[in-house]
């Protein structure tokens, strides 16, 4: 058990990561260096789609915030 866990500390330690920042505003504005950013993730990514995900969760919180009864 003790060697189990000194393996998975060594494997955390040697984790290297990288902060990509992906900054869309409320109503889908988005930062010039988006496109640079996006194709540093592996995958297919759209701005689009992030845009589209920004508005749409920020009309879901509009809902909640004028059905509530104050």
């Amino acid at each position: 058990m003790m060697m189990m866990m000194m393996m998975m500390m060594i494997i955390i330690i040697n984790l290297k990561c990288t902060i990509i920042p992906l900054i869309t505003g409320a109503t889908g504005i988005v930062t010039r260096s988006l496109r640079k950013n996006l194709e540093a993730l592996p995958g297919k990514h759209s701005i689009d789609s992030l845009q589209k995900t920004a508005i749409l969760g920020t009309s879901h919180i509009i809902r909640k915030v004028l059905q509530c009864e104050a």
